[in-house]
């Protein structure tokens, strides 16, 4: 009896030290590779609007941009239309907000 609590009692405590380490993702978080295909940028520079083929869909997915180290890739012609990125981004109410955006060969 006392061998059987004790292996629960560690198997409790190892659930628990497994759920603690794990990190949480939230679940609007998407990452996608693809070819961009249309970049807006807003009047004031301060956003803009990447417009990406998805490399397994096929889809378009439209991603607003507000950091500031991409926009100026932008506006630096670093990033231009035609190059493939790796955009990591919060899609929570269908906006699709950019948390990462780079080029898959770097920059």
């Amino acid at each position: 009896m006392p061998k059987t609590l004790s292996q629960l009692l560690i198997s409790i405590v190892l659930a628990a030290a497994a759920l603690t380490i794990s990190p949480i993702v939230s679940a609007d978080d998407v990452k996608m590779v693809g070819v961009i295909t249309k970049i807006k940028m807003a009047g004031d520079g301060k956003s803009a609007q990447a417009i990406l083929k998805d490399g397994k869909t096929g889809e378009s997915v439209t991603i607003n941009i507000t950091d500031d180290l991409t926009l100026d890739k932008f506006k630096d012609k670093r990033i231009v239309e035609g190059d493939e990125i790796r955009a990591k981004f919060d899609n929570a109410g269908g906006k699709n907000e950019s948390k990462s955006f780079k080029k898959t060969a770097g920059c």
